[in-house]
């Protein structure tokens, strides 16, 4: 696969972009899709020096654009030393094949691009299986465009064969035993997974799980609520791999908070499969945090992007709190404003600048409540250790130390009741 690494390793210094506006897209949707495209293009490093778009009633079957469209692209790109395209959509792997020799240039379209951030990003062993999974998946109906160079040799009976259709063969047969692997090495990681999640929920914490669109702050609040140290940078996609952490509430509640990968506009379906048991935290959570960058001018659609993802793994219908991120910036508290009046169930707040937390954590108690017994409980003064224990897995909402015997009224955990047992008194009320 040797042709195949050299022609997709080559690193991206000056790129051009190119969107397409369909019928059911409008001028406006096709520059805020290359506005992100170029962020995307800045994250790997590329300098943008500049993009163009095409109306079309559908794409091109055989060069996306048109054949006539991507020739003047071309030269522009031979001007300014162009050595990346990239193209806002998917294209098959014909369309990559009639572009690269137009262009004569690497050619990534957006699949291809974030594929090429998540490789970079990626730091665990598990991250690193399920990028290389998805760059497998994506890669293997494209493999003829990256034996073209080698010779294919007419036979005596006039069929077509040579060195090029065998490696193409051996490449596809490695490329499908690999992704195999991948999948069966993946599988373990999911039941280590699960062994992981029961060994939590012993303790009855109930899990939320940010989730949002990339680059909204979710791993600046994880790091503000629970002291974690995700990495948190202003780039799309700065973290793949999850983090789970204890946060404490006010009510004396432990909960497990986990951080996961940010969603965009147009994430491949194979990126959501790969990402499958990184994603099952999500799944598997009892409430979503769902950040959203209020300052963003694009905030109601990455709303509805992060939706769709949701909706894609089976957790649209999860009970979800919304919170509005970056409010003290001037876009994001006029955002804010609006977006809480059509999300009753929401807080303003801004993760760098640690303000909203109050109203985040007393919303976070209420809406991850457990059932608990509302007990009243008697304990000798002699007994602190039991005091201190009370304290520590019960939310105390009213004590009086003054008489023979320490009295406190207690929401206590159903199945902590029998550890109390001995010191529970009957309620006057």
């Amino acid at each position: 696969m040797k042709a195949l690494l050299d022609t997709a390793g080559k690193k991206t210094h000056r790129a051009f972009l190119i969107g397409v506006e369909l019928k059911s897209r409008t001028t406006l949707d096709v520059r805020d899709s290359l506005d992100e495209l170029t962020e995307l293009a800045a994250t790997v490093g590329a300098q943008v020096v500049g993009d163009g778009t095409q109306k079309l009633e559908s794409p091109h079957p055989g060069t996306y654009i048109g054949a006539g469209k991507a020739e003047e692209f071309a030269l522009y790109c031979k001007e300014q030393e162009v050595d990346t395209v990239i193209f806002d959509d998917e294209l098959s792997g014909a369309q990559g094949r009639n572009l690269e020799k137009i262009f004569e240039c690497k050619l990534l379209d957006r699949t291809a691009l974030i594929l090429e951030i998540f490789a970079q990003r990626a730091r665990t062993r598990e991250g690193k299986l399920q990028v290389e999974l998805a760059q497998l998946q994506y890669l293997m109906p494209r493999l003829t465009r990256f034996w073209t160079h080698l010779s294919r040799q007419r036979g005596s009976t006039g069929s077509i064969g040579g060195e090029g259709e065998s490696q193409l063969e051996a490449d596809r047969r490695k490329t499908s035993e690999r992704i195999l692997k991948l999948k069966d090495e993946l599988a373990i990681v999911r039941k280590q997974r699960a062994t992981q999640r029961a060994g939590r929920q012993r303790h009855q914490w109930p899990l939320a799980s940010i989730v949002g669109y990339t680059n909204a702050g979710k791993s600046t609040l994880l790091n503000a609520l629970t002291g974690a140290d995700a990495l948190a940078e202003d780039k799309l996609f700065a973290t793949l791999d999850p983090t789970t952490r204890r946060l404490r509430l006010p009510t004396n509640q432990n909960v497990l908070l986990s951080d996961t990968v940010g969603f965009i506009r147009k994430l491949p379906h194979g990126l959501v499969e790969a990402f499958k048991a990184t994603l099952e935290e999500v799944v598997e959570a009892e409430l979503l945090v769902h950040v959203v960058d209020a300052s963003h001018v694009n905030a109601e659609q990455q709303i509805e992007a992060v939706d769709q993802v949701l909706s894609e793994i089976g957790a649209s219908e999860k009970p979800t709190l919304m919170v509005f991120n970056k409010v003290d910036r001037e876009a994001g508290a006029a955002m804010a404003e609006r977006l809480t009046a059509r999300y009753p169930r929401s807080v303003c707040i801004s993760a760098r600048a640690r303000t909203g937390f109050v109203e985040l954590m007393a919303e976070l108690g209420v809406m991850l409540r457990p059932i608990r017994d509302f007990v009243s409980v008697a304990v000798p003064h002699d007994a602190p250790d039991v005091i201190a224990r009370l304290h520590a897995v019960g939310q105390v909402v009213e004590r009086d130390y003054s008489g023979e015997v320490a009295k406190f009224r207690v929401r206590l955990p159903p199945h902590l009741r029998s550890e109390f047992a001995p010191f529970l008194v009957a309620d006057p009320a």
